[in-house]
């Protein structure tokens, strides 16, 4: 029996035509991306953990610093992973900065309500 969801002369599987030498580049920048991601995360997992019971910064320093570096991973990722990094200057300014604003209207919206609600119940106790 013939399968019919194969479309021979237009699958892409078919159609690669890279050799093991381009393989090797790409397996070896994913390996690097998936290193760089991590050492960050624990980073902020050690930031979390040290900091906090260390008493050097304080806890509104480490959030600050989480979200920064949540970003910053955020950024990598669109770069690397969707090709914005091979784009122009211009471009990746075009499509990351929309985005960096946004997040931080949203935080800067949840500080500036969980502010209000907390003079609220401080008024009202």
């Amino acid at each position: 029996m013939e399968r019919d969801d194969l479309i021979v002369n237009d699958s892409y599987s078919l159609n690669a035509k890279h050799g093991e030498e381009e393989g090797k580049k790409i397996r070896k920048k994913l390996y690097m991306v998936t290193g760089i991601l991590t050492l960050l995360t624990v980073f902020e997992i050690f930031m979390g953990v040290y900091f906090k019971r260390n008493g050097t910064f304080t806890w509104e320093t480490i959030k600050l610093l989480f979200i920064v570096l949540t970003l910053v991973k955020a950024a990598y990722i669109v770069l690397i992973f969707m090709h914005l990094g091979d784009e122009r200057k211009n471009l990746k300014y075009v499509v990351l900065l929309p985005y960096a604003l946004f997040i931080l209207y949203l935080i800067f919206i949840g500080l500036y309500e969980g502010l209000s609600v907390q003079h609220l119940n401080n008024t009202f106790r």
